[in-house]
């Protein structure tokens, strides 16, 4: 049994330097984050080295107690911390018996394409995704290319806290020289562009700039890099491609460069976002739409999975219904909808956020977002005749809304969103009326999906990844009837005093 760590200790303590803080509400759904902290922010930290150790060695021990081959990749994204955080969960791993194979700085695709390449069960990646600096975070799995689920990261959670963690001899270490130019090579791996396409290619100067802007010039795009340099303060803005502050930068470079598209990657580099040769900002769930359209045209009857925050379309749209694609819709999450893509053997899985994940021919089932680059400019190159404003124009029009995040508390917003389920199933069961109409159906897989007769849909959930709600709103009819329908979401969420201020409004 190793030494149970604290939830809660002072930062510049003899007992901060000498015991493991690991704050319980770290463990999420499918992944780790804790705000680890830096030295000129006054929050106090929700985790410090020796408790990154006391994660490592629980990861270890779980390895063990799943009787996977104990043998694991790792990595680190660009984060100034990400290095010393990732030795010292190699440090837990090996004491636990676990041989480590680390390919230093990488994205969290890399990672899990290693897990092939190099034959390692496991994964650890150290990265706090889109999240600002101060955070930190690990993505695991055991099962490529599949990463935790609940199941497994409750488990992880009763070892490291409960000190449940088993010492063993046997532990290793190897350093891969040279895997990102392995990685990089993959990817562009037999794919050659028939068509010019000038794309800009912005990374917010995470760590996809080193990768993406190479991988897309090897597959012979006519690449404009911004903010591509690696700079771990990110002094432009946190490269998240569902932020709007991102998009808009992407716009601005693409109308002045005369791009065809522009392709932004987020923080670890497994998420895409779009920007169309006008500069329209194109969600990612009707990029999905797109790149379903095309896929089901080379694959009739193919079988798609999406998240509960994505457009409507994936049902209603003529293109998909005439190839006779089938839709899924699941819960949120990108190990929830990876697993759910390989549980029904879909061609792909498609996430509002920008997580798309590829099975055979495409890919390997793992979302890579300079994968996801590449399948966008082939669905361009197969279409020259097209640009992607015309294929956004082409779709059935909607008027949908960003992914909205009022704050909530972790260990509250769970509690909050059962009680906002239970309130639309009263209402629904009584006849209520949502601007005049009726709740045609409820989806609960995932918090609540409010579907109102004419198409009209709202979600809210929980965050799984940070103190947040999400909410998500989309009409088929009307700007004005997207609106009322936030507007009716905005109000039942006020009444609730654990919900706070809002990234972003309608």
């Amino acid at each position: 049994m190793s030494r149970k760590p604290f939830p809660q200790i002072d930062r510049n303590t003899i007992d901060f330097e000498n015991n493991a803080l690991v704050k319980p509400t770290g463990f999420r759904e499918y992944d780790a984050r804790w705000w680890f902290g830096t030295q000129d922010n006054a929050k106090a930290p929700d985790l410090n080295l020796y408790g990154v150790q006391a994660l490592g060695a629980g990861l270890g021990t779980l390895i063990h107690e799943l009787g996977v081959k104990p043998k694991i990749v790792v990595g680190h994204d660009f984060r100034h911390y990400s290095l010393s955080i990732k030795q010292a969960l190699i440090l837990g791993l090996m004491s636990a018996g676990v041989d480590v194979v680390d390919i230093g700085m990488a994205l969290s695709p890399m990672a899990y394409f290693a897990q092939f390449e190099l034959d390692c069960p496991a994964v650890a990646m150290v990265t706090a995704s889109h999240n600002s600096n101060g955070w930190t975070g690990v993505k695991m799995g055991v099962d490529k290319p599949l990463t935790f689920g609940p199941s497994e990261m409750s488990r992880l959670k009763e070892i490291v806290l409960n000190g449940e963690s088993v010492s063993r001899m046997g532990g290793g270490y190897q350093f891969v020289e040279g895997f990102g130019q392995i990685y990089m090579n993959d990817l562009a791996k037999g794919i050659k562009l028939k068509n010019n396409i000038k794309v800009v290619a912005a990374c917010g100067n995470g760590t996809a700039g080193a990768f993406a802007p190479q991988v897309l010039e090897k597959i012979g795009a006519e690449v404009i890099a911004v903010e591509c340099d690696l700079d771990n303060t990110f002094p432009n803005y946190n490269p998240n491609p569902e932020d709007m502050k991102m998009l808009h930068a992407m716009r601005d470079s693409v109308l002045k460069h005369g791009a065809d598209i522009g392709v932004g990657f987020d923080g670890d580099g497994d998420r895409c976002g779009v920007v169309d040769n006008e500069g329209e900002e194109i969600f990612a769930d009707k990029v999905g739409v797109m790149i379903a359209r095309d896929l089901s045209t080379q694959h009739k009857n193919a079988q798609f999975v999406v998240d509960v925050k994505s457009t409507g379309l994936f049902l209603t749209d003529p293109v998909l219904i005439a190839n006779g694609a089938k839709t899924d819709y699941w819960k949120t999450g990108h190990s929830y909808i990876k697993s759910r893509t390989k549980e029904l053997n879909a061609l792909a899985g498609l996430e509002k956020s920008g997580h798309y994940f590829f099975n055979a021919p495409v890919g390997r089932g793992y979302d890579d977002g300079i994968l996801s680059a590449i399948a966008i400019l082939q669905m361009l190159d197969r279409s020259p005749d097209m640009t992607m404003a015309d294929m956004r124009r082409d779709l059935p029009t909607t008027w949908g809304s960003p992914t909205m995040s009022p704050f909530c508390a972790d260990e509250t917003k769970y509690g909050v969103v059962e009680k906002v389920i239970a309130e639309y199933k009263d209402l629904a069961k009584s006849g209520g009326k949502i601007m005049g109409q009726n709740i045609k159906d409820l989806v609960t897989v995932n918090g609540v999906r409010i579907v109102l007769e004419d198409g009209t849909w709202g979600l809210v959930r929980a965050s799984s990844n940070t103190p947040n709600l999400v909410v998500v709103v989309e009409s088929p009819t009307s700007e004005e009837a997207k609106i009322g329908m936030f507007r009716e979401i905005e109000a039942r969420l006020a009444k609730y005093d654990e919900i706070g201020e809002y990234d972003q409004k309608l």
